[in-house]
């Protein structure tokens, strides 16, 4: 689930049910909305069960039913779907998830990436939905995509973490979401068969080429000025962290929301590794501690879950590393410079017609100020 649609819960869906898009691309409301969507989603389903069919050739009457858009994620189009076939006589289903490229993507991401990175850390310590199939084709469904399971019965919302049944875990769901980060920080790259997909680094230069990537962002997307960024880029460069030992797998938006947990308390998938890359770990512990994903839980819950020093202790314990405070500091406001990226882009891309998520549209024109209130905020200069 993307970042839009964990400001939005993805229940919220529903509001959004009476629009689509026409084959001119345009975004009909209305009475004849739903025939529209409902006619595109039976075409997709037809040539969805066609491609899986020729992936399981054991497989017997292959269909797919209950084809349902998630709206609100950032870079691939997200539905889920019943998979129905039979196999040795016996009549079979699964629950699974269609990631397929938009015509339009805030974030441009390889999807080769979040396949391997899937694939990679599915059974290990850090739970991971099971990725199937990757299809670089744009033929069979229009846009290159893939598919993976899908973990039903679990939830992803923040507003519903902070409500009953949910919120009488918090404490454990807290020490699992930093433990887990601990557990990614810790694992070897190459041990995952991860080195060579995601593009090397010279460990001295993560911090260069992710900066360098973000502002370059912010230069091309930004519709208006951008004084408290500009500002916190040239601090960032000025004085530039230490390197980290050796490359560690980032995940990219590790935060509160990108994490299915059940009512018991018990994380079991973290989700959207669209911006998977090797670098400095420091990088994802900051960007889950952004002021933004406090969630309304006051600015001394990291995440709207636990105390910073609990967070730093949880993730420290887990991944055997430490964080240095200066370093983590230089990464927060990176943070703040990546978040406004991703929300200028989200608005240049809505502005242009190509993303017409409306979940999408009215999350980048929110979050860009309290971006900037974070990126003040962790400057010193807004209490």
């Amino acid at each position: 689930m993307g970042w839009g649609a964990s400001i939005a819960r993805a229940g919220s869906r529903d509001t959004f049910a009476n629009s689509s898009r026409g084959p001119a691309g345009a975004v009909r409301f209305g009475v004849g909305a739903r025939a529209w969507q409902n006619a595109d989603m039976a075409d997709l389903a037809a040539r969805l069960a066609d491609y899986i069919a020729r992936q399981m050739p054991h497989a017997r009457d292959v269909s797919v039913r209950d084809l349902d858009r998630i709206f609100g994620g950032a870079s691939r189009e997200t539905s889920r779907f019943v998979l129905a076939w039979r196999e040795d006589g016996e009549p079979r289903e699964r629950r699974l998830i269609l990631r397929r490229d938009p015509p339009g993507s805030l974030i441009e991401t390889d999807r080769k990436i979040e396949f391997a990175a899937y694939r990679a850390f599915h059974g290990t310590a850090v739970p991971v939905p099971e990725a199937l199939w990757l299809e670089e084709d744009a033929g069979p469904l229009d846009f290159p995509f893939f598919v993976m399971a899908e973990i039903p019965g679990l939830e992803a919302s923040p507003q519903a973490l902070f409500a009953p049944p949910y919120a009488a875990h918090l404490d454990a769901i807290a020490a699992q979401k930093w433990k887990i980060l601990g557990e990614i920080a810790k694992a070897d790259p190459e041990a995952l068969g991860l080195v060579g997909t995601m593009p090397p680094v010279e460990p001295e230069r993560a911090w260069r080429r992710e900066l360098d990537h973000w502002e370059g962002v912010l230069r091309e997307d930004a519709q208006e000025p951008q004084p408290v960024i500009e500002a916190v880029i040239r601090r960032l460069r000025r004085s530039p962290p230490p390197p980290p030992e050796r490359l560690h797998v980032v995940h990219g938006d590790y935060r509160t929301g990108n994490f299915l947990f059940d009512a018991e308390g018990r994380i079991h998938a973290i989700l959207d590794w669209e911006m998977a890359h090797l670098g400095d770990p420091l990088e994802d512990l900051a960007w889950g501690m952004n002021p933004i994903w406090h969630w309304g839980q006051g600015v001394d819950r990291v995440g709207g879950l636990a105390t910073r020093a609990d967070a730093i202790a949880w993730w420290e314990a887990s991944s055997g590393l430490r964080a240095d405070p200066d370093a983590l500091h230089w990464w927060e406001l990176f943070s703040c410079v990546k978040g406004q990226g991703i929300w200028v882009s989200g608005a240049a891309e809505y502005s242009d017609g190509k993303n017409q998520d409306p979940i999408l549209g009215m999350s980048s024109w929110m979050m860009g100020n309290a971006q900037d209130r974070a990126a003040l905020q962790l400057l010193g200069r807004l209490s």
